[in-house]
């Protein structure tokens, strides 16, 4: 009778083994399409399991459990965020968990970008916060060894398509904008630069214009060009977007430039002083940068909107007084004809 008892226990042991493994290896999904569930720091295991029920991944806490309870002692499950998209068994989503096999999600950075942009992007995407990616680009050690006159990370911030996992650090991602910046520059413009009579602090800074003044490519050159040659000639360059970038350091963004702007004391306003600003005032793209170390070989010295998303260029200050009195009267009519539109921003003068 007693060999029968312990048997039969067995029996159950047997039977209760086969089935909490067929619970492990058994794949679930409760949950429509996809699913991202995010754990966040310090959750304990139950907590973990009992959110992954509640979200479709489990079917049951009891097995994930199990499986943790097990092997708890050498592994820890990993915070973040996780993408679930087909069925898994208890131990799959243990172990994507215990690898931190994380969800990253795709952060676009369009050319252009500056660090507040990119700070807004990046709390609007990844749930950094913007204040901590300012500060951490305000320092530009980073970057000493490339441009020992940097003030901050700016220019260097490479724009381009990215994948962070979420509430990853703001110092993660300056550093990975930067590395970026390094591998294009090693592959692409160092033996350019090296044959170029700027350096490359004046290069990114010029390239950081260029890529704010238009968004036409074929332009860029003679943009480029432009601000190359006044500066040989000693002018002032006048350039709008640093206008726009002193209001951005000083706290206080504008979208339409006064007069009071033109004269808003900031080394970065090129209306007020000669020379370049200085440091870059945005992270231009490759085309900008390739644009500066090869600028379009023409004699302009001033260019005035035309209207079309593109430039009208001037050799003279007359020419271009007239090339600003016709672009003036094509917004008047635009503005007869629709008074309700938004007409293109005047160009300002660039005596």
């Amino acid at each position: 009778m007693k060999k029968l008892a312990v048997a039969f226990i067995l029996l159950l042991i047997v039977a209760g083994i086969a089935v909490a493994a067929a619970e492990i290896l058994r794949p679930y999904q409760g949950y429509a399409g996809q699913v991202i569930v995010e754990i966040p720091p310090g959750m304990q295991a139950p907590q973990v399991a009992g959110l992954l029920a509640s979200k479709g991944v489990l079917a049951r806490r009891w097995p994930f459990l199990l499986i943790y309870g097990a092997g708890r002692w050498r592994r820890h499950l990993e915070a973040g965020e996780y993408l679930f998209d087909q069925p898994l068994s208890p131990l799959d989503v243990y172990r994507k968990l215990i690898r931190g096999q994380v969800y990253l999600r795709t952060v676009v950075i369009p050319e252009g970008s500056n660090r507040f942009d990119i700070a807004r992007i990046l709390e609007n995407r990844l749930g950094v916060s913007a204040e901590n990616f300012i500060e951490a680009t305000s320092d530009p050690a980073a970057i000493r060894d490339l441009d020992p006159q940097a003030p901050s990370l700016e220019g260097y911030l490479f724009p381009d398509t990215y994948r962070f996992e979420y509430r990853t650090s703001a110092a993660h991602v300056a550093a990975r904008m930067l590395d970026q910046f390094r591998e294009v520059y090693k592959e692409d413009f160092r033996k350019d630069l090296a044959g170029s009579d700027l350096d490359l602090h004046q290069v990114m800074t010029l390239a950081s214009l260029v890529e704010k003044e238009t968004p036409d490519r074929p332009e860029r050159p003679i943009v480029a060009q432009v601000f190359e040659l006044r500066l040989k000639k000693g002018m002032l360059l006048q350039c709008d977007p640093t206008v726009l970038y002193a209001a951005d350091l000083e706290g206080h963004p504008i979208k339409t430039i006064t007069e009071n702007d033109l004269q808003a004391e900031s080394p970065y306003n090129t209306y007020l002083h000669p020379g370049l600003p200085p440091g870059p005032i945005a992270n231009p793209g490759a085309a900008s940068i390739r644009a500066v170390l090869h600028p379009a070989a023409t004699r302009f010295l001033y260019f005035v909107s035309n209207n079309h998303g593109g430039h009208t260029f001037a050799r003279t200050l007359a020419e271009h007084r007239r090339n600003v009195a016709r672009y003036r009267e094509q917004v008047a009519v635009l503005r007869r004809s629709a008074p309700d539109a938004k007409s293109n921003r005047i160009r300002k003068h660039r005596r």
